[in-house]
């Protein structure tokens, strides 16, 4: 009876990885590129802005004042980010790492903001610019990677829920120790190995599902066809 209940919760489990797989093409994908592209082809504001108007399509550098500063370097969730103050935004800006500029800054200096659709995307100031966290970046191959990944993941967990559920006494190589670990820690590593590689070669993304599935699949063959004694 148990082994039929472990795969009855595989089963229902493997449902959030698909869900997730979904989105990542159906939504997430598609409105990244989307995004990105509306964004590379914006040009600069050429009116005064309408009064209490942010979200503009076009870009628009207005002028703001630092009020502080975090640079916070971790091994693990560092912090870099800058508080910014002016007539029309307040708030805090993230920043992925501290360079070129946000090192150098300190309360009181004036930044030159560039805005797109309410959004901060880049501080400059001195020559010196740096992207915030809400620039709209060409990453299409990690949104792929990623929902090629909760798929293959949906697929093993219902995969290994079914054979518990119609044969429970005959796993076979369908169990974590024989083949189950080997598979879950390839797919991890293909996704963002694959992931990482494409988007540093400027691989189109539709290269990443195909290359993971390679990955996945051909060591899943050789795993789940090795003897038992072998594990």
């Amino acid at each position: 009876m148990v082994p039929r209940l472990l795969g009855l919760l595989l089963v229902l489990v493997s449902v959030v990885p698909a869900a997730g797989c979904v989105l990542a093409f159906a939504d997430w994908l598609p409105t990244g590129v989307a995004r990105y592209e509306e964004y590379r082809t914006a040009e600069r504001c050429a009116a005064a802005p309408a009064p209490g108007v942010w979200r503009e399509d076009c870009l628009r550098e207005v002028e703001l004042d630092v009020v502080g500063t975090v640079v916070e370097r971790r091994a693990r969730n560092s912090d870099y980010q800058a508080t910014v103050s002016g007539e029309r935004f307040r708030g805090e800006l993230d920043f992925g790492d501290p360079g070129p500029l946000l090192n150098t800054l300190r309360a009181g200096d004036r930044v030159v903001a560039a805005v797109w659709r309410g959004d901060v995307v880049a501080l400059a100031k001195d020559g010196l610019r740096q992207k915030t966290s809400e620039e709209p970046r060409d990453e299409p191959q990690m949104t792929a990677a990623g929902g090629t990944g909760l798929g293959l993941l949906a697929l093993t967990g219902l995969a290994f829920g079914a054979v518990r559920l119609v044969a429970p006494r005959r796993l076979g190589p369908f169990t974590w120790r024989r083949s189950g670990r080997t598979l879950f820690f390839t797919n991890l590593g293909a996704a963002f190995g694959v992931g990482l590689v494409t988007v540093w070669t400027g691989l189109p993304w539709q290269v990443t599902t195909p290359a993971i599935l390679a990955v996945v699949l051909g060591v899943g063959h050789f795993s789940l066809r090795a003897p038992a004694g072998s594990r």
